[in-house]
């Protein structure tokens, strides 16, 4: 009787994960290319380039979980990406544009945002398989994403390109370098943001919600700098909610635990 042979297994990535993996070197390449359009002094096309680069990042998950084809390998992929996308870039961008003109600290607080963004990452990475994840649990996240953080980052930027001369102020490093301090201590910060998961919306109001977000895709795409300071603003504004409404899920946990 002839042994059954044992077929090897296979190497490399499954064909359904390419397109994700992709969508990533695509985030990847515009977080870089930001950097290029900064060191020629365009503004515009460097904050452009690192938002496209979040669109991307948002959408490379969602089309891993479509395709089933999520691997350890595509979440390494994306962590990297984020690193040099979401922190290198973006604290590159803000020195050549703002922190330059600080003697000695302004490439260190350029470096604080990046060093931050990793550690943020590393951790993420760190707890992936951990079983006890209180904030995820929840549906929460803990401390700012990557992405968010760099769009934060941005925000003075955002303002001056809205404004213009008007708002020479937000390019002055005195607003800049406190500002980008803030935004790296709350990406390795331990406090409860809202995630998608978090966010429920009642039946009636979901035809809202869905002209809402369309009204907004005009927004962005008639007046861009306008709609994304209000949206980074706006995203400041939730965090005091985010952290009040993680503080009611644990009390309502806590009180079926003694129950």
């Amino acid at each position: 009787m002839s042994e059954e042979r044992i077929a090897p297994p296979r190497r490399g990535i499954p064909l359904r994960a390419l397109a994700p993996n992709a969508v990533t070197a695509l985030a990847l390449c515009c977080g870089l290319t930001g950097i290029r359009f900064g060191i020629a002094g365009d503004w515009e096309r460097a904050a452009a380039a690192i938002i496209v680069a979040g669109i991307l990042d948002g959408m490379d998950g969602r089309i891993a979980r479509l395709l089933k084809g999520e691997s350890r390998f595509g979440a390494e992929l994306d962590s990297l990406s984020d690193v040099i996308a979401f922190g290198v870039s973006p604290a590159i961008i803000i020195y050549l544009w703002s922190l330059q003109h600080l003697p000695q600290f302004g490439w260190v607080l350029a470096l604080a945002h990046a060093v931050c963004c990793a550690l943020r990452l590393a951790r993420f990475n760190a707890n992936i398989d951990a079983t006890e994840q209180p904030h995820k649990s929840a549906g929460f996240l803990t401390g700012v994403p990557a992405p968010a953080g760099a769009g934060l980052a941005l925000l003075p930027m955002f303002v001056w390109l809205w404004l213009g001369e008007p708002a020479a102020v937000m390019r002055e490093v005195w607003v800049v370098a406190p500002w980008l301090v803030f935004v790296a201590f709350l990406m390795i910060s331990n406090v409860a943001t809202f995630s998608w998961s978090s966010l429920r919306l009642r039946r009636n109001i979901r035809l809202e919600a869905i002209a809402i977000v369309g009204l907004l895709g005009a927004a962005l795409l008639s007046a861009p700098w306008a709609t994304l300071s209000a949206i980074s603003v706006l995203y400041v504004a939730m965090i005091p909610f985010g952290v009040r409404s993680y503080a009611k899920v644990r009390r309502l946990r806590a009180g079926s635990a003694a129950g």
